[in-house]
């Protein structure tokens, strides 16, 4: 059984704990390349970060990491970074297989969404998020509040694409996560080889991909990615998440692709204007909601009165893949694979 962390601790704790973390044993960190995400280390020896428009600098690699969500956590187990991480918050689901040894030997800070109180009691000298809206006052504490600390903060490429080059796609920002954490940790070869992994598993389902019609051609099938259904109402994938990437790796086009928000709450009117080739479901049975599993979802579409008349619902033309994996982390290669599989058999592929 995992116990939890013990009650937070002042700062002055934090504080005291961070100025002597330094002398501790570490393996040399490698000094990054100027690349997007990093910068020439500012001393020999150092390593230096920008992650979301801010700078860090590593004198060594990190040994009290706190990931603040599930797939900030599975990126650093993916990368091995177990023995380096004292503390994981906000499981959503349950840890794969492959994970769950390491995962075990991590404390939980919190099962929900770190407070600072939470995440303080770790006593971190790194904090990695998905998403910047983790690090805010009323949660663990906003980046400045930690850097005054002197905790360095990262967040996935993934949540700042405007902090990027333009034209990089969210499976590239991704990708280069790992990248960026691989020198920050000093394991650039285990980055490396996860980042062509999977960059590896997206050729491959492009690859299978039609190429009848033009990239950009309106005549592509169709795509709409149902993620949740709340009071009734669907949330849908919108032009600016994973799931449209996706949807252009396999030859497809996603149906709200127009509407500029990863889920956007939407109607099933709306939904059936868009008539759309393919319906993918977003499988969520393990967070236990109601409505979030795919039986569930299936369910309320075939009663629907408007829905239920879509040559996709009637047809089966349906695709179910894990819901947390059409949020970007280590596992939506594993639903590209699924969506590229789906649409083969649908007969949407070579």
């Amino acid at each position: 059984m995992r116990h939890p962390v013990h009650p937070a601790r002042l700062a002055l704790v934090l504080a005291l704990a961070l100025a002597t973390a330094g002398c501790s044993a570490a393996r040399p960190a490698t000094t990054a390349p100027a690349t997007a995400g990093a910068s020439p280390a500012a001393s020999a020896g150092a390593t230096t970060l920008i992650s979301c428009g801010r700078r860090a600098t590593f004198a060594q690699p990190p040994e009290r990491t706190v990931a603040l969500d599930q797939a900030s956590t599975e990126t650093l187990l993916a990368l091995g970074l177990q023995e380096r991480m004292a503390g994981t918050a906000n499981l959503k689901t349950k840890i794969p297989a492959q994970y769950r040894a390491a995962y075990d030997s991590v404390p939980v800070i919190a099962p929900k969404i770190a407070t600072s109180e939470q995440l303080r009691s770790a006593v971190p000298d790194f904090v990695v998020a998905s998403s910047a809206d983790l690090l805010t006052a009323d949660r663990a504490g906003t980046r400045d509040e930690l850097g005054a600390l002197k905790v360095p903060t990262f967040v996935s490429a993934v949540d700042c694409p405007e902090r990027n080059p333009a034209g990089t796609t969210p499976f590239e920002l991704l990708f280069s996560d790992y990248e960026n954490l691989g020198r920050v940790f000093g394991v650039e070869k285990r980055a490396a080889e996860l980042a062509a992994g999977q960059r590896a598993a997206v050729a491959r389902a492009r690859q299978e991909a039609p190429t009848t019609t033009p990239p950009a051609s309106v005549d592509r099938p169709t795509v709409v990615f149902l993620y949740s259904v709340f009071n009734g109402m669907p949330y849908v994938a919108g032009g600016t998440g994973l799931p449209s990437e996706m949807s252009g790796v396999v030859g497809a086009r996603n149906a709200f692709d127009d509407v500029k928000e990863d889920w956007p709450e939407v109607t099933w009117e709306e939904v059936a204007r868009r008539d759309p080739d393919v319906i993918v479901i977003g499988d969520l049975s393990e967070r236990g909601r109601p409505g979030d599993s795919a039986a569930e979802k299936r369910a309320t579409m075939a009663r629907h009165p408007v829905i239920s008349r879509l040559a996709a619902v009637r047809q089966g033309r349906i695709i179910e893949v894990p819901g947390i994996e059409l949020d970007p982390s280590v596992r939506s290669v594993h639903a590209l694979g699924l969506l590229a599989q789906g649409m083969k058999d649908l007969g949407h592929a070579r």
